[in-house]
């Protein structure tokens, strides 16, 4: 039996993305019976997300994971309410989710500075308590990092996810003709001439039954939610797994990877999502994509392709279908364009409500036209 009490963290590598702690609220100090006196409260446990931070750093420097407030001070002759407890604060990665051991969120910190409460600490003794303090809220709870990307690449193995964050950015993935090459996310920053950057997640492959947490499972699909478009890669030959798996042409892999988006999360597929289809040096290449094409136009003449459970509810339709090879450069600089045109897009559409009430706010209000009779009559 796993023993869930030793199951602190779990890491890809060097990135730790899953942390359990322990926390406690401080307790709260005595209060003084003879004059009435009110013990000052305990102080809270908070968690401050903070850029720069990891959570390995955490780990690394502190072992015990243990995380306890200041206890609240006693009410006394000189001070008849007592001093609250010191707060602590931890300071944390951005983009973490903050659970209890049941899976209940707790609270998320996607931005700099934002604050999530964890333990509260206890009230300072009073009359109603018969000057008796209480002790502060005592709690395991898991820090969830889910990284945050402009683009999220979804890819099965080897459909050259590594290799294209490679050539379209600075990262430096590892590179290997096997299954599962990248086996902890990579983050890559695309850089325009303008100096615009966007970042670009490559994510551990998919494999059939993600969703099931098969393979890197729930690993992977966690860190697509936050990213903000998907750029789905597959091999324009296709591609088999293992020996004992069945084949599967680039038209199969698209339904597959979409069919497991839908059963992990359903809202995922109402991101923006473009096509990459790789290795377009590769022989007859041309004749695969426009059958890829004519599929993607047409998927329910084709679903047969499919056993009938791994058919997806919901038909991706792709801003753009770009083809690729990392190999001779063919595609690349079309595809930085795109990428870059279909976030600029989005932060239109995002942007334009905003746009509307601020020229609204700036439009003269008009007085109406009986009210300007009426005032002249007056007069």
């Amino acid at each position: 039996m796993v023993n869930l009490s030793r199951i602190c963290y779990r890491k890809y590598g060097n990135l730790v993305d899953n942390l359990r702690l322990y926390v406690r609220g401080g307790s709260g100090g005595m209060g003084l019976p003879r004059l009435g006196g009110q013990g000052g409260k305990g102080g809270d446990v908070w968690m401050v997300s903070k850029k720069e931070v990891t959570l390995k750093r955490i780990h690394d420097k502190y072992p015990h994971k243990r995380f306890v407030a200041g206890v609240g001070a006693n009410s006394s002759v000189k001070g008849l309410k007592g001093e609250k407890g010191g707060d602590y604060e931890l300071h944390v990665p951005v983009g973490i989710t903050v659970t209890n051991d049941d899976g209940r969120v707790m609270g998320e910190l996607n931005a700099e500075g934002d604050r999530v409460l964890v333990a509260k600490g206890g009230q300072g003794g009073s009359f109603h308590s018969a000057f008796t303090p209480s002790k502060g809220q005592t709690k395991h709870i898991r820090l969830d990092l889910k990284l945050i990307a402009d683009i999220g690449l979804v890819g099965f193995p080897n459909a050259g996810k590594s290799s294209l964050l490679t050539v379209i950015s600075h990262a430096s993935p590892q590179i290997a003709n096997y299954a599962f090459t990248t086996l902890r996310p990579e983050i890559g920053k695309v850089m325009y001439d303008d100096h615009k950057q966007i970042s670009v997640a490559d994510l551990p492959g998919l494999i059939e039954g993600a969703h099931l947490n098969k393979g890197m499972g729930h690993k992977f699909l966690k860190h697509v939610e936050r990213t903000k478009q998907l750029l789905f890669v597959v091999d324009v030959c296709g591609f088999q797994l293992a020996s004992k798996t069945p084949f599967r042409s680039a038209f199969e892999a698209v339904q597959l990877l979409t069919k497991e988006l839908e059963l992990y999360k359903e809202d995922l597929l109402s991101k923006p999502a473009l096509l990459v289809v790789n290795k377009m040096d590769l022989p007859d290449a041309e004749h695969k994509l426009e059958e890829l094409r004519e599929q993607l136009e047409n998927p329910e003449e084709f679903s047969h392709l499919l056993p009938h459970d791994m058919i997806p509810r919901t038909n991706l339709a792709f801003r753009d279908v770009v083809p690729v090879s990392t190999i001779t450069g063919l595609g690349l600089d079309q595809l930085k364009r795109r990428l870059r045109g279909s976030l600029d897009e989005e932060a239109a559409k995002a942007s334009e409500p905003l746009h509307r009430e601020r020229l609204g706010a700036l439009r003269p209000s008009r007085t109406p036209l009986s009210e300007t009779i009426t005032s002249s009559k007056c007069g």
